[in-house]
Protein backbone atom coordinates (compact mmCIF):
# COMPACT_ATOMS: atom_id res chain seq x y z
CA UNK A 1 0.00 0.00 0.00
CA UNK A 2 2.88 2.39 0.79
CA UNK A 3 4.33 1.80 -2.67
CA UNK A 4 1.03 2.57 -4.38
CA UNK A 5 0.50 5.74 -2.33
CA UNK A 6 4.08 6.84 -3.06
CA UNK A 7 3.53 6.29 -6.80
CA UNK A 8 0.21 8.19 -6.75
CA UNK A 9 1.80 11.09 -4.86
CA UNK A 10 4.68 11.25 -7.40
CA UNK A 11 2.20 11.33 -10.30
CA UNK A 12 0.17 14.09 -8.63
CA UNK A 13 3.15 16.28 -7.73
CA UNK A 14 4.98 15.89 -11.09
CA UNK A 15 3.13 18.83 -12.77
CA UNK A 16 3.67 21.06 -9.71
CA UNK A 17 7.46 20.93 -9.54
CA UNK A 18 8.20 22.37 -13.04
CA UNK A 19 6.29 25.47 -11.93
CA UNK A 20 9.06 25.96 -9.36
CA UNK A 21 11.50 26.38 -12.27
CA UNK A 22 9.20 28.99 -13.81
CA UNK A 23 8.98 30.82 -10.46
CA UNK A 24 12.76 30.91 -10.09
CA UNK A 25 13.23 32.19 -13.64
CA UNK A 26 10.57 34.85 -13.04
CA UNK A 27 12.34 35.90 -9.82
CA UNK A 28 15.61 36.39 -11.69
CA UNK A 29 13.75 38.42 -14.33
CA UNK A 30 12.15 40.62 -11.67
CA UNK A 31 8.66 39.29 -12.36
CA UNK A 32 5.99 37.63 -10.25
CA UNK A 33 5.69 34.60 -12.51
CA UNK A 34 2.77 32.22 -13.04
CA UNK A 35 0.98 30.55 -10.11
CA UNK A 36 2.41 27.25 -8.88
CA UNK A 37 -0.72 25.43 -10.10
CA UNK A 38 -0.35 26.74 -13.68
CA UNK A 39 0.45 23.31 -15.11
CA UNK A 40 -2.71 21.77 -13.62
CA UNK A 41 -4.77 24.58 -15.23
CA UNK A 42 -2.98 23.95 -18.53
CA UNK A 43 -3.69 20.21 -18.38
CA UNK A 44 -7.37 20.83 -17.64
CA UNK A 45 -7.59 23.24 -20.59
CA UNK A 46 -5.83 20.88 -23.01
CA UNK A 47 -7.92 17.83 -22.07
CA UNK A 48 -11.10 19.88 -22.62
CA UNK A 49 -10.03 20.67 -26.19
CA UNK A 50 -10.05 18.36 -29.19
CA UNK A 51 -7.00 17.29 -31.18
CA UNK A 52 -6.45 18.51 -34.74
CA UNK A 53 -4.81 16.12 -37.23
CA UNK A 54 -3.31 16.90 -40.60
CA UNK A 55 -4.52 14.80 -43.54
CA UNK A 56 -0.86 13.94 -44.25
CA UNK A 57 -0.41 12.12 -40.92
CA UNK A 58 -1.13 8.48 -40.12
CA UNK A 59 -1.88 6.48 -36.97
CA UNK A 60 1.81 6.84 -36.00
CA UNK A 61 1.23 10.53 -35.26
CA UNK A 62 -1.49 9.61 -32.75
CA UNK A 63 0.56 6.77 -31.28
CA UNK A 64 3.62 8.94 -30.42
CA UNK A 65 2.11 10.85 -27.44
CA UNK A 66 0.47 7.71 -26.00
CA UNK A 67 3.67 5.64 -26.07
CA UNK A 68 5.78 8.54 -24.75
CA UNK A 69 3.38 9.11 -21.85
CA UNK A 70 3.09 5.40 -21.02
CA UNK A 71 6.83 4.75 -20.95
CA UNK A 72 7.49 7.79 -18.74
CA UNK A 73 4.74 6.70 -16.34
CA UNK A 74 6.20 3.18 -16.17
CA UNK A 75 9.54 4.58 -15.03
CA UNK A 76 7.89 5.90 -11.85
CA UNK A 77 6.40 2.44 -11.23
CA UNK A 78 9.91 0.99 -10.90
CA UNK A 79 11.67 3.82 -9.05
CA UNK A 80 11.89 3.90 -5.21
CA UNK A 81 10.77 7.35 -4.11
CA UNK A 82 11.54 8.55 -0.58
CA UNK A 83 12.89 5.30 0.91
CA UNK A 84 9.75 3.44 -0.18
CA UNK A 85 10.07 0.36 -2.37
CA UNK A 86 8.63 0.74 -5.89
CA UNK A 87 5.53 -1.12 -7.01
CA UNK A 88 7.59 -3.32 -9.33
CA UNK A 89 11.24 -4.31 -8.94
CA UNK A 90 13.45 -7.10 -10.25
CA UNK A 91 17.08 -7.70 -11.15
CA UNK A 92 17.76 -5.97 -14.47
CA UNK A 93 14.87 -3.50 -14.30
CA UNK A 94 17.23 -0.56 -14.93
CA UNK A 95 18.07 -1.87 -18.41
CA UNK A 96 14.44 -2.40 -19.34
CA UNK A 97 13.41 1.01 -18.06
CA UNK A 98 16.03 2.93 -19.99
CA UNK A 99 15.13 0.99 -23.13
CA UNK A 100 11.47 1.80 -22.46
CA UNK A 101 12.42 5.46 -22.30
CA UNK A 102 14.23 5.00 -25.60
CA UNK A 103 11.06 3.42 -27.02
CA UNK A 104 9.05 6.49 -26.02
CA UNK A 105 11.60 8.76 -27.68
CA UNK A 106 11.58 6.56 -30.80
CA UNK A 107 7.82 6.93 -31.23
CA UNK A 108 8.02 10.68 -30.55
CA UNK A 109 10.58 10.95 -33.35
CA UNK A 110 8.42 8.79 -35.64
CA UNK A 111 5.41 11.01 -34.94
CA UNK A 112 7.49 14.09 -35.80
CA UNK A 113 8.67 12.52 -39.07
CA UNK A 114 5.09 11.46 -39.87
CA UNK A 115 4.06 15.11 -40.23
CA UNK A 116 6.37 15.50 -43.28
CA UNK A 117 7.38 18.89 -41.86
CA UNK A 118 11.02 19.83 -42.57
CA UNK A 119 11.25 21.62 -39.22
CA UNK A 120 10.02 18.61 -37.25
CA UNK A 121 12.38 16.35 -39.18
CA UNK A 122 15.25 18.65 -38.23
CA UNK A 123 14.26 18.50 -34.56
CA UNK A 124 13.89 14.71 -34.72
CA UNK A 125 17.41 14.35 -36.12
CA UNK A 126 18.85 16.54 -33.36
CA UNK A 127 16.90 14.69 -30.67
CA UNK A 128 18.13 11.30 -31.91
CA UNK A 129 21.75 12.46 -32.09
CA UNK A 130 21.92 14.13 -28.68
CA UNK A 131 20.03 11.35 -26.88
CA UNK A 132 22.42 8.78 -28.37
CA UNK A 133 25.35 10.67 -26.84
CA UNK A 134 23.57 10.93 -23.48
CA UNK A 135 22.91 7.18 -23.44
CA UNK A 136 26.66 6.54 -23.26
CA UNK A 137 26.75 8.30 -19.89
CA UNK A 138 23.61 6.56 -18.65
CA UNK A 139 24.98 3.11 -19.38
CA UNK A 140 28.35 4.15 -17.94
CA UNK A 141 26.57 5.03 -14.67
CA UNK A 142 24.69 1.71 -14.68
CA UNK A 143 27.93 -0.23 -15.17
CA UNK A 144 29.54 1.75 -12.33
CA UNK A 145 26.59 1.14 -10.00
CA UNK A 146 26.64 -2.56 -10.89
CA UNK A 147 30.29 -2.68 -9.85
CA UNK A 148 29.52 -0.94 -6.53
CA UNK A 149 26.33 -2.83 -5.61
CA UNK A 150 26.39 -6.04 -7.66
CA UNK A 151 22.82 -5.31 -8.72
CA UNK A 152 20.94 -3.95 -11.72
CA UNK A 153 17.82 -2.86 -9.86
CA UNK A 154 16.92 0.68 -8.86
CA UNK A 155 15.56 -0.51 -5.53
CA UNK A 156 18.75 -2.41 -4.68
CA UNK A 157 20.94 0.55 -5.70
CA UNK A 158 19.58 2.43 -2.69
CA UNK A 159 19.15 -0.33 -0.11
CA UNK A 160 21.29 -2.99 1.56
CA UNK A 161 24.91 -2.87 2.72
CA UNK A 162 26.32 -1.44 -0.54
CA UNK A 163 23.78 1.29 -1.21
CA UNK A 164 24.72 4.23 -3.42
CA UNK A 165 25.14 7.33 -1.24
CA UNK A 166 27.41 10.33 -0.91
CA UNK A 167 28.20 9.31 2.67
CA UNK A 168 29.22 5.81 1.60
CA UNK A 169 32.62 4.36 0.77
CA UNK A 170 32.79 5.97 -2.68
CA UNK A 171 31.06 9.21 -1.69
CA UNK A 172 33.81 11.49 -3.00
CA UNK A 173 33.75 9.80 -6.41
CA UNK A 174 29.96 9.90 -6.51
CA UNK A 175 30.14 13.71 -6.57
CA UNK A 176 31.40 13.36 -10.15
CA UNK A 177 28.52 10.96 -10.87
CA UNK A 178 26.07 13.56 -9.53
CA UNK A 179 27.58 16.18 -11.86
CA UNK A 180 27.40 13.78 -14.81
CA UNK A 181 23.83 12.71 -14.06
CA UNK A 182 22.78 16.36 -13.66
CA UNK A 183 24.07 17.13 -17.18
CA UNK A 184 22.26 14.06 -18.53
CA UNK A 185 19.08 15.28 -16.81
CA UNK A 186 19.37 18.66 -18.56
CA UNK A 187 19.99 16.90 -21.89
CA UNK A 188 17.25 14.29 -21.66
CA UNK A 189 14.69 16.85 -20.56
CA UNK A 190 15.58 19.48 -23.15
CA UNK A 191 16.67 22.13 -20.67
CA UNK A 192 19.17 24.99 -20.97
CA UNK A 193 22.05 24.96 -22.02
CA UNK A 194 21.25 22.03 -24.36
CA UNK A 195 17.79 23.20 -25.40
CA UNK A 196 15.44 26.02 -24.48
CA UNK A 197 11.82 24.96 -23.84
CA UNK A 198 10.71 28.61 -24.09
CA UNK A 199 12.24 29.35 -27.48
CA UNK A 200 9.94 30.39 -30.33
CA UNK A 201 12.29 30.02 -33.30
CA UNK A 202 11.89 26.71 -35.13
CA UNK A 203 15.43 26.71 -36.52
CA UNK A 204 16.96 26.68 -33.03
CA UNK A 205 14.50 24.27 -31.39
CA UNK A 206 15.22 20.63 -30.62
CA UNK A 207 12.42 18.96 -28.67
CA UNK A 208 9.78 21.68 -28.94
CA UNK A 209 9.88 21.72 -32.74
CA UNK A 210 8.99 18.00 -32.74
CA UNK A 211 5.65 18.58 -31.05
CA UNK A 212 4.50 21.72 -32.87
CA UNK A 213 1.67 19.87 -34.68
CA UNK A 214 0.29 18.18 -31.56
CA UNK A 215 -2.68 19.75 -29.84
CA UNK A 216 -5.35 19.13 -27.20
CA UNK A 217 -5.13 15.81 -25.29
CA UNK A 218 -2.15 14.65 -27.36
CA UNK A 219 -0.13 17.70 -26.29
CA UNK A 220 -1.26 17.16 -22.69
CA UNK A 221 0.06 13.58 -22.76
CA UNK A 222 3.41 14.79 -24.14
CA UNK A 223 3.71 17.43 -21.41
CA UNK A 224 2.77 14.95 -18.68
CA UNK A 225 5.31 12.44 -19.99
CA UNK A 226 8.01 15.14 -19.95
CA UNK A 227 7.18 16.06 -16.33
CA UNK A 228 7.27 12.40 -15.25
CA UNK A 229 10.66 11.95 -16.89
CA UNK A 230 12.05 15.09 -15.24
CA UNK A 231 10.79 13.89 -11.85
CA UNK A 232 12.43 10.50 -12.45
CA UNK A 233 15.84 12.08 -13.11
CA UNK A 234 15.49 14.55 -10.21
CA UNK A 235 14.49 11.64 -7.95
CA UNK A 236 17.47 9.60 -9.16
CA UNK A 237 19.79 12.47 -8.24
CA UNK A 238 18.02 13.02 -4.92
CA UNK A 239 18.47 9.38 -3.89
CA UNK A 240 22.23 9.74 -4.41
CA UNK A 241 22.50 13.13 -2.68
CA UNK A 242 20.10 12.52 0.23
CA UNK A 243 22.24 11.17 3.12
CA UNK A 244 19.38 10.97 5.67
CA UNK A 245 17.50 7.74 6.26
CA UNK A 246 15.00 8.08 9.10
CA UNK A 247 12.61 5.43 10.38
CA UNK A 248 9.64 7.73 9.83
CA UNK A 249 8.05 7.50 6.35
CA UNK A 250 6.66 11.04 6.44
CA UNK A 251 10.02 12.50 7.49
CA UNK A 252 11.78 10.57 4.70
CA UNK A 253 9.22 11.88 2.23
CA UNK A 254 9.67 15.49 3.36
CA UNK A 255 13.47 15.22 3.08
CA UNK A 256 13.34 13.48 -0.30
CA UNK A 257 10.93 15.91 -1.91
CA UNK A 258 12.83 18.79 -0.28
CA UNK A 259 15.99 17.64 -2.11
CA UNK A 260 13.98 17.14 -5.33
CA UNK A 261 12.59 20.68 -5.05
CA UNK A 262 16.13 21.99 -4.50
CA UNK A 263 17.20 20.27 -7.75
CA UNK A 264 14.33 21.95 -9.60
CA UNK A 265 15.42 25.30 -8.11
CA UNK A 266 18.97 24.76 -9.38
CA UNK A 267 17.55 24.09 -12.87
CA UNK A 268 15.76 27.43 -12.67
CA UNK A 269 18.98 29.15 -11.57
CA UNK A 270 20.98 27.50 -14.39
CA UNK A 271 18.40 28.57 -16.96
CA UNK A 272 18.39 32.11 -15.56
CA UNK A 273 22.13 32.74 -15.58
CA UNK A 274 23.21 30.79 -18.67
CA UNK A 275 22.28 30.85 -22.33
CA UNK A 276 21.77 27.89 -24.60
CA UNK A 277 24.94 26.68 -26.27
CA UNK A 278 25.47 26.92 -29.99
CA UNK A 279 24.67 23.61 -31.70
CA UNK A 280 28.35 22.64 -32.33
CA UNK A 281 29.05 23.03 -28.59
CA UNK A 282 26.18 20.78 -27.45
CA UNK A 283 27.80 17.39 -28.31
CA UNK A 284 30.95 18.37 -26.38
CA UNK A 285 28.82 19.36 -23.39
CA UNK A 286 26.88 16.07 -23.50
CA UNK A 287 30.03 13.95 -23.79
CA UNK A 288 31.70 15.65 -20.78
CA UNK A 289 29.83 13.54 -18.17
CA UNK A 290 30.76 10.34 -20.00
CA UNK A 291 34.44 11.21 -19.48
CA UNK A 292 33.74 11.88 -15.79
CA UNK A 293 31.96 8.54 -15.35
CA UNK A 294 34.74 6.74 -17.21
CA UNK A 295 37.39 8.09 -14.82
CA UNK A 296 35.22 7.31 -11.78
CA UNK A 297 34.88 3.71 -12.98
CA UNK A 298 38.65 3.45 -13.45
CA UNK A 299 39.26 4.84 -9.94
CA UNK A 300 36.85 2.35 -8.35
CA UNK A 301 38.88 -0.46 -9.91
CA UNK A 302 41.82 0.57 -7.73
CA UNK A 303 44.29 0.96 -10.62
CA UNK A 304 45.90 3.97 -8.90
CA UNK A 305 46.43 2.25 -5.54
Amino acid sequence: MESILSFCFAVLIAPLLPAVIQKVKAYFAGKQGPPLLINYYTMFKLFKKGSVYSTSTSFVFKLGPVVGFSTSLMMLLYFPMAEIAPIFSFHGDVLILFYLMGLGRFFTILAALDTASPFEGMGAAREAFFSTLAEMTIFGILILFYRLTGSLSFNEFFSGNHMISLIGEYGALLILVVVGLYIVMLTENSRVPVDDPATHLELTMIHEVMILDHSGPDLALIELGAWFKLLFYAGFLARIIDPFHADNIILNGLIFYGVVTFIYITIGVVESITARYKMPMVPKFILTPFILIFFVTILTMGVLQ
